[in-house]
């Protein structure tokens, strides 16, 4: 526990996938001392390391924020959950595992934009930096680094016959889909190692903690950045009750993800103007993209009831269960050690386009209806799908000067025509690819949505009342030069100093992937950045 008052080079809030990273590399060689502050509490908990694990914390208090979204027409008028970790290791503790980097062209989009440094050809070494993965293209992955990436532990009939039925679609075999090229169908990387969930905290934090310059706080809800004039000179946190302070004699990192890093710059008085004004919030600095430019992926479900195989379903009830948790107690194998996610597509949904626009993906097990992550009893597959680079946009918005009163959150899905287009386009493609022949023998029927979708409006209706998040926020603080980007090409906060944001908010556009992976990529080149940048 730092001294009342103390002071450290670095101050992270957050110890999340990019905290993680910033804490292990700001570090290294004993140089500057490092000062981690997480809201949440130590990673203990048997759910975070159990990979199956992820159904249990969707809706778990005690390691996740819980918070819920603004109810709009889009959503239909549901106000839905919106996980987020609040536990030593931030999302990465409680996420699907999946590592999904994206396509060169998202990377070299940012760069189009203005953002120097950020094209694939200048990030490609930092995701190769952190990743230890055997197998693959060397030019593309990583040997050596502290991110093991896994390939799924147990090949189910289901996954061979989906796989079999979208090569005869036309659809690629691609073995590897974070090397050369991103389209086609083959199984999921996983962060997962030794059947044991891999999370940033495992990865990073811990080995940076055996250092004496590191110094982890647990439980300490991080209520506004110190100001002295323009410059951050630390943090004001809440713990046990108890108002505290921490110093920071080089720079303070936000890296809370794209929900909280916006929330604290609005509560510390860095934000859009009006916005302050209205909760009472002094304005430090007016900036008025902080919040704004929110976007997430959007998903919807295909399942399918199966006849003639065992699905996970049985495997997860009754005294099956009691086999499997016990198999993964012995052998960290079974049920227990999958990712949600075991096949992936990427998928253009218009003949015209040059990359892929669409990610599917399939699982050979079906979930109740209504209830969070609970397989079902009755044998049953899956398949889901989101438009990879969405244009909707939406906000993250403090309701109240008070830390503790979770901000309004309103991702805006479908808003864009073109989103709701390419969801309809992919979904239509998803219920094309399970009714493929190779899966015929197994196929019984479809349960959701069930055969009566059929027009653009029926399926786009079906959308709005039963799609939800992916967990992938991002673009609330984004990178860029425009009036409405928060931070330049070096993370830097626009007119102030000493501060950045280093997390999945300052990415200016979506990747094609899940997020985690790129999260772990920009924490390693900001690390660079910002050593780069202490120097005289």
């Amino acid at each position: 526990m730092a001294d009342e008052g103390a002071s450290f080079d670095y101050v992270i809030v957050g110890a999340g996938s990019a905290g993680c990273v910033l804490a292990n590399r700001l570090s290294e060689g004993g140089g500057a001392t490092v000062c981690v502050l997480e809201a949440g509490g130590p990673d203990r908990h048997p759910y975070v390391h159990i990979p199956a694990g992820f159904t249990k914390m969707l809706d778990h208090p005690g390691l996740n924020w819980c918070y819920r979204t603004e109810a709009t027409p889009n959503t239909g008028g549901r106000a839905m959950l919106y996980p987020r970790g609040k536990v030593v290791g931030g999302s990465s503790s409680i996420n699907g595992h999946l590592y999904v980097r994206g396509q060169p062209l998202d990377y070299d989009t940012w760069g189009q934009l203005g953002n120097r440094g950020w094209s694939y050809d200048d990030v490609l070494p930092y995701f190769r930096r952190s990743e230890e993965r055997q197998g693959g293209d060397e030019q593309f992955r990583g040997r050596s680094g502290m991110l093991h990436v896994s390939d799924v532990h147990e090949k189910h009939p289901l996954c061979e016959a989906y796989i079999e039925g979208a090569l005869a679609a036309g659809i690629p075999p691609n073995p590897d889909y974070n090397g050369a090229t991103q389209e086609g169908v083959g199984y999921y990387q996983r962060t997962i190692r030794g059947g044991r969930r891999l999370s940033a905290a495992r990865a990073f934090l811990k080995p940076a903690l055996k250092r004496p310059n590191v110094e982890l706080i647990t439980r300490a809800l991080v209520t506004r950045v110190d100001f002295a004039g323009r410059r951050a000179s630390g943090v004001s946190y809440r713990k046990a009750g108890r108002e505290q302070r921490v110093g920071a004699r080089r720079e303070v990192i936000l890296a809370g993800g794209a929900v909280n890093s916006p929330q604290l710059l609005q509560l510390s008085g860095v934000g859009p103007g009006g916005l302050l004004r209205d909760l009472g919030i002094p304005v430090v600095h007016e900036l008025a993209g902080v919040g704004e430019g929110f976007r997430d992926h959007y998903l919807n479900r295909i399942t399918v009831r199966t006849r003639g195989v065992r699905t996970l379903n049985e495997r997860a009830h009754g005294w099956r269960l009691g086999l499997e948790i016990a198999r993964w107690l012995t052998t960290r194998g079974g049920i227990l050690a999958f990712s949600p996610a075991h096949v992936g597509v990427f998928i253009r949904t218009r003949d015209h386009l040059e990359h892929p626009d669409f990610q599917l993906t399939f699982t050979p097990a079906s979930y109740s209806a209504g209830v969070i992550g609970t397989l079902e009893a009755a044998p049953g597959m899956t398949s889901a799908g989101w438009m990879m680079r969405p244009e909707s946009k939406g906000y993250v918005r403090a309701r109240s000067p008070d830390p503790e009163t979770p901000p309004a959150i309103d991702p805006n899905y479908l808003d864009d025509p073109l989103d709701r287009g390419t969801h309809i386009a992919g979904m239509r493609r998803a219920r094309e690819l399970l009714r493929q022949p190779a899966l015929a023998p197994f196929f019984d029927h479809e349960v959701m949505p069930g055969e009566a979708v059929r027009s653009d409006d029926e399926w786009l209706d079906y959308a709005r009342r039963e799609g939800t998040t992916v967990f992938h926020a991002i673009g609330s603080c984004k990178m860029g030069r425009d009036p409405m980007a928060v931070v330049d090409d070096r993370l830097r906060v626009h007119g102030l100093e000493r501060l950045r944001v280093v997390d999945a908010s300052i990415m200016p556009t979506m990747p094609s992937a899940n997020t985690n992976a790129a999260t772990y990529m920009i924490a390693e080149k900001a690390s660079d950045m910002i050593r780069d940048d202490a120097r005289p």
